[in-house]
């Protein structure tokens, strides 16, 4: 989801720099996999884990695919509450990752499928069959969640009534002055763009393209604000 921002001298420097560290990014992503989590607490100011468990209250049903699991967070949650939970990520690293997290939690090792249904893929080619999931959630997922071909896949293994959750953005709103940075730095980079909850109508017109019935959520944390849609597929479309 690329933003539009002001064409002053200095925001244009700051997001052309950004944008020299994207290789950095795919690196954190893959042969850095390691360090990921350190990474996002430190730019979140320690938030991002409290920011992925955001999507828990709107996921519903009993089959659960999450699309660019990362390194596992949801997945153990998921699988903690008892959801038929299965994973999709294109990074082998990510995959060893919550591999590792999952076997590593007690009372988890003897769970039947507990690391079997995590699966290396693409989200716009889901190795998955018609109508096999109550819900897909992606948490802060990159640009591949507008794909028109992810958000077909998407429609075609969710049961009639069944629902995308994806977590795009976060906004921290604290008032100290480390978070007024940082929420500065996400503005003026394109990480994060309009009011803290704002669902653009560009964003939102991909979902209804694709046969999803859209509502905006919001969760407020304690410094930040985390944007939730929720997307239903349509009967009968």
């Amino acid at each position: 989801m690329e933003i539009l921002y002001s064409t002053k001298p200095e925001t244009r420097f700051l997001k052309e720099t950004w944008s020299l560290l994207r290789p950095i990014f795919y690196l954190l992503y893959h042969q850095f996999a390691w360090t990921y989590d350190f990474v996002a607490a430190v730019v979140s100011l320690g938030q991002w884990k409290d920011w992925v468990l955001t999507a828990l209250p709107y996921i519903e049903g009993r089959r659960v695919l999450e699309l660019g699991h990362g390194p596992g967070h949801l997945q153990l949650a998921l699988h903690e509450r008892g959801f038929q939970t299965f994973g999709l990520d294109e990074s082998k690293f990510m995959s060893r990752q919550a591999r590792r997290r999952l076997k590593q939690r007690p009372g988890l090792l003897e769970k039947p499928g507990l690391c079997s249904n995590l699966t290396r893929g693409y989200a716009q080619s889901l190795p998955f069959s018609g109508q096999a999931f109550d819900t897909l959630v992606a948490t802060f997922p990159a640009k591949y969640i507008l794909d028109p071909r992810t958000l077909d896949e998407a429609h075609r293994v969710l049961r009639p009534g069944g629902r995308l959750v994806v977590l795009p953005l976060a906004w921290i709103t604290g008032r100290r002055a480390l978070e007024r940075l940082m929420a500065w730095l996400f503005r003026v980079t394109g990480e994060v763009t309009g009011a803290p909850g704002e669902l653009p109508a560009a964003v939102k017109g991909h979902f209804t393209r694709a046969g999803f019935e859209v509502r905006k959520e919001t969760a407020q944390l304690k410094s930040s604000t985390v944007l939730v849609i929720v997307a239903t597929k349509r009967p009968g479309f």
